[in-house]
């Protein structure tokens, strides 16, 4: 059957939007009656060959195996922590995934490796069916954060503010000389010389993330608020998988 589309990706759409006609694999935020697709969410169209689905634009952070997050300390037990991962899901770090080295449960006091409070930035390392999360500090570029400034954003604009293969968020560091991670989960870490800045920067591409042009906008805003030049930083293209910049 002929296929036929009816928008362009990154378009924004509305519940009820006709999408396509034809024989599309369906993704999320998608329905179909008869031979047409329809949208059933508010987002932004995303398609790649014969797949289409809709990018909310707002919604609560759901994890995944492999998600960088931000957390931060809840309670503490016999043998794990309790992470609030800015999810309707909790987050728990048992002790064999807390650190590489050995812990004597019998002997330490887990408050002094992780205390109620610490912002961490970890791994998911699965999820079970009751949606309990596990987690796990136990590998590259998993640590307890200190000093900085913590912000969250929708953690639908996540992908945003990273950029194809890291170029926003690289475009971020160096224009403000700070040191930021994004977690998957929305939360933000920012820490270096302009914070301020780069807080209003990803705040304007929370507020614009639906909208065409952002890059060029970004990059406007902080040549104006650092009097330096985009076309004077070397940017350098990170692995989209790899947050922690």
């Amino acid at each position: 059957m002929k296929m036929e589309l009816f928008v362009k990706g990154r378009d924004l759409v509305v519940p009820g939007d006709l999408l396509a006609s034809g024989d599309y694999l369906l993704g999320e935020g998608t329905y179909k009656e008869g031979e047409n697709i329809y949208a059933n969410i508010l987002g932004l169209v995303d398609t790649k060959e014969q797949f289409i689905k809709i990018i909310p634009l707002s919604g609560k952070y759901v994890p995944a195996p492999r998600d960088l997050v931000i957390g931060i300390v809840e309670d503490i037990s016999f043998s794990s922590w309790s992470v609030d991962i800015n999810s309707p899901y909790q987050g728990v770090l048992g002790i064999a995934n807390a650190t590489d080295r050995f812990i004597d449960i019998n002997q330490e006091d887990l408050s002094k490796i992780y205390n109620i409070g610490d912002v961490i930035v970890a791994k998911v390392l699965n999820v079970s069916q009751s949606m309990q999360v596990g987690l796990t500090m136990r590998d590259k570029g998993l640590y307890k954060l200190r000093e900085g400034r913590l912000i969250s954003i929708s953690p639908t604009k996540v992908p945003r503010v990273i950029g194809k293969k890291g170029t926003m968020v690289q475009l971020l560091k160096y224009m403000t000389n700070c040191r930021i991670t994004v977690g998957q989960n929305g939360r933000i870490w920012i820490s270096g010389e302009n914070p301020n800045i780069a807080i209003e920067a990803i705040r304007l591409i929370e507020r614009e993330a639906h909208m065409h042009g952002l890059t060029d906008r970004v990059k406007t805003f902080l040549e104006e608020k650092t009097q330096k030049k985009v076309s004077d930083i070397p940017l350098i293209e990170e692995s989209g998988a790899d947050f922690n910049v």
